[in-house]
């Protein structure tokens, strides 16, 4: 055997880089062991959680029975449950918190800022003024979707026009945004509980984001939105990724950081108004999804998708503590959420607190 031929094997291994998921000969996608090992835990946390949603308490569905259930073979009960209360509840709790989490990886990796979500800049609440006016004020003229995404789109475009540097400033932004969320959240009032008092009683658990009563056309809205904008964001996540080295340093690279950013904003509002359109404007998943998934790695980088395991998997939590817990009856999963992020928003504090950073 010759020298050559004893070297080639070693030759083509060492073309294999090292922390990359090769598909084919062209194709190299960077992978990180701790993004692997966070991804697989919360999806284990979640599909447990989804089983305890369909399982828990007095109408759920035996263990031994879910199998059944979900291959669409259960009757009586567990088919009335499973279809019309649980199933798709549980489906929209999963793609809004998908959804939800999403966009709030998008926005901080474009504005390089841990409160540059769509709760703190104002996008949930316009597309909650939008929603709540097309759907009491115009209801055979605008749907609800089409309302929620055009309330999104003004509040971005009042918050990018206000600043006077577009997102750039995060200072400018945050206190732009909280402007204009109050803004969203006093038309939504004003709808609601002055223009059309009567009508507004069914919304009222819907101002605060609840995920009661909701059918599968709702499941379908919020997937097919997520099928059509992940792929978007996976297209776009390296860029991202390398964005926040800076826009000079992103600019020399050849990513095209201005591209890369608008589309993140494009797709942040998409998402978000979706959201919002199936469910009303639910607070911190957003915000604080991205954080914990950041933190699990301990890595740089928006990570995108450990941010959308992370938010369905605290607004099934989140929905979970609605329907069992005994002190209260159904209560808006809203409600809960806001209660998740300001104990973590308290734990953020005192840590930072503790290591004198504040």
């Amino acid at each position: 055997m010759t020298v050559p031929e004893r070297t080639a094997p070693a030759r083509r291994a060492r073309t294999v880089p090292r922390g990359y998921l090769v598909i084919g000969s062209t194709v190299a996608i960077p992978v990180r062991r701790a993004s692997v090992y966070a991804a697989a835990g919360l999806l284990v946390l979640l599909l447990a959680a989804a089983a305890m949603t369909l399982t828990w308490g007095r109408l759920g569905i035996d263990l031994a029975d879910l199998p059944a259930a979900l291959l669409g073979d259960a009757e009586g009960k567990d088919r009335f449950v499973f279809n019309r209360l649980r199933g798709p509840r549980l489906t929209v709790a999963v793609g809004v918190g998908a959804a939800l989490g999403l966009s709030g990886a998008l926005f901080q990796s474009v504005t390089r800022n841990p409160l540059g979500s769509p709760d703190v800049i104002g996008l949930s609440a316009g597309a909650g003024a939008g929603a709540a006016i097309s759907a009491l004020m115009f209801p055979d003229t605008i749907p609800v979707a089409v309302g929620a995404l055009i309330g999104a789109v003004l509040a971005m475009t009042l918050v990018y026009v206000s600043t006077g540097t577009g997102f750039r400033n995060p200072a400018r932004l945050v206190i732009a945004g909280i402007g204009v969320a109050a803004m969203g959240a006093a038309v939504t009032q004003y709808v609601v509980y002055a223009l059309e008092r009567d009508k507004a009683s069914v919304l009222t658990a819907y101002v605060n984001g609840s995920l009661t009563a909701r059918s599968w056309t709702d499941a379908t809205t919020i997937w097919l939105v997520l099928a059509a904008a992940v792929p978007l964001a996976a297209l776009i996540s390296r860029r991202l990724d390398i964005g926040e080295m800076g826009d000079d340093i992103a600019e020399g690279l050849g990513s095209e950081p201005k591209k890369a950013k608008t589309l993140a904003v494009v797709l942040a509002i998409v998402l978000s108004a979706a959201a919002v359109s199936v469910s009303g404007p639910i607070a911190f998943i957003a915000l604080t999804a991205p954080q914990i998934a950041r933190r699990l790695t301990r890595g740089s980088g928006p990570h995108l998708l450990l941010s959308a395991l992370t938010g369905g998997l605290l607004l099934v939590l989140a929905d979970l503590c609605s329907q069992q817990l005994p002190l209260f009856d159904d209560l808006p999963v809203g409600i809960y959420t806001m209660a998740i992020g300001g104990a973590y928003l308290g734990y953020l504090l005192v840590r930072e607190w503790r290591r004198g950073v504040l």
